[in-house]
């Protein structure tokens, strides 16, 4: 990302609320700062400077000087602009050379509603998630240990630790699967803390979400978002989730949508090349963070003890994934239900495993034979021999 603010993209930072796309946005401009640039901060929460910019874009120069060199303009919640495209647009086509514009949305769905120009060819989007482990493992001043989950040759790469190391690491992982890597909560030491944070996540910046989304039916979407909860890793099927709540088929749609602009959940979808013999369209249902889950759930006992452990390893490894900028996941399922959890960039393809002696090759026969060309690893974090790399920054 510091590479891009020396050109003329606009750089727009989404993310699920309380991930900390204001806590980058101050770095960003401490940064510049020790730069000897000339930055500019504001928050469009603030509703005089909203009606200012909302009546024209040329109005914020009542707030910041025009320059004949290039200054920085941050600007955070954007999306509660009546139109912020046309704000970012028309100052990147008359003032890119002397503003750069370095703004901030709360989520993908606010930014699709709000946003009627695409500003194709104009922005730079940097996606903003809960800490990944490696990150979670920084910010619990673990940064040596960090580098090293970090430093990884490839997706489920395997590696050999002391003793010592290894009984840490799985502390630290044992945590992280209950408590997630929202950042107010990693840096929490307190337990009940953590989980009164974590409920109001869930709670209070939930409703935000609903409201804003305009959600008629809040107590129907809480029970969608639940039933999601207990269903994760499972196919979604559009069907009985509408029979299920009372909904139509394009409500439930649409909470799922405003779902996974939210950064609350991400839909998997399958992997094939032989639609016939290669089951469905529907998809599989993930959270981004395994303590929002687990929040929905009321569940915080540790992954090694919980009924559905299967399940929420894979979350994991799913959203660990996403959080490393692996967009290509996919799983693949016969009408048969012989099945493979994770397809990774069409090239790997990953079985997450709670006990990794229960992975018999044999049993995945019918998938090597059809895609010869796709390596298959089973992923686990329970080997007492050692641990697999449990974070893909690699």
């Amino acid at each position: 990302m510091i590479e891009n603010l020396a050109k003329d993209d606009i750089l727009l930072i989404i993310g699920a609320r309380q991930v900390g796309k204001t806590t980058l946005l101050k770095d960003i401009s401490h940064y510049l700062s020790g730069r000897d640039a000339e930055v500019y901060e504001f928050t469009l929460e603030d509703p005089e400077l909203l009606s200012d910019l909302n009546t024209h874009p040329d109005n914020i120069f009542h707030y910041i000087p025009r320059r004949s060199y290039r200054i920085y303009l941050l600007l955070d919640e954007i999306q509660y602009l009546k139109d912020p495209s046309n704000f970012l647009k028309y100052h990147y086509d008359q003032n890119r050379e002397t503003l750069k514009l370095i703004v901030t949305g709360s989520s993908a769905f606010y930014i699709d509603r709000r946003f009627k120009d695409s500003l194709a060819g104009r922005k730079k989007i940097v996606e903003l998630f809960p800490f990944c482990f490696s990150e979670f493992l920084t910010a619990r001043d673990e940064k040596k240990l960090a580098d090293t989950i970090a430093d990884t040759p490839e997706v489920g790469g395997k590696r050999k630790w002391l003793k010592p190391d290894r009984r840490k690491l799985q502390q630290y992982w044992y945590e992280y699967t209950v408590y997630g890597g929202y950042p107010k909560v990693v840096l929490e030491d307190n337990i009940r803390e953590k989980e009164e944070l974590l409920k109001e996540l869930v709670l209070s910046f939930l409703k935000k979400d609903i409201y804003e989304a305009g959600v008629q039916n809040e107590e129907k979407f809480f029970k969608l978002v639940r039933i999601l909860a207990a269903q994760t890793g499972e196919l979604v099927n559009a069907n009985e989730l509408s029979n299920t709540l009372e909904l139509s088929k394009d409500t439930v749609a649409k909470y799922l949508y405003i779902l996974q602009k939210s950064y609350i959940i991400r839909l998997c979808s399958p992997f094939f090349r032989n639609l016939r013999k290669e089951l469905t369209k529907m998809p599989k249902v993930f959270f981004f963070d395994p303590g929002y889950r687990n929040r929905l759930l009321n569940n915080f006992e540790r992954i090694d003890r919980r009924v559905d452990g299967g399940a929420t390893l894979e979350n994991i490894i799913f959203s660990e994934m996403r959080k490393n900028d692996i967009e290509e996941i996919g799983f693949w399922r016969t009408q048969d239900k012989k099945e493979v959890d994770f397809i990774v960039n069409r090239s790997f393809a990953y079985e997450v495993k709670t006990n990794i002696n229960k992975f018999k090759i044999n049993k995945y026969k019918t998938f090597l034979q059809t895609y010869p060309d796709i390596q298959l690893k089973p992923v686990t974090c329970f080997d007492d021999q050692s641990l697999d790399v449990l974070d893909f920054s690699g």
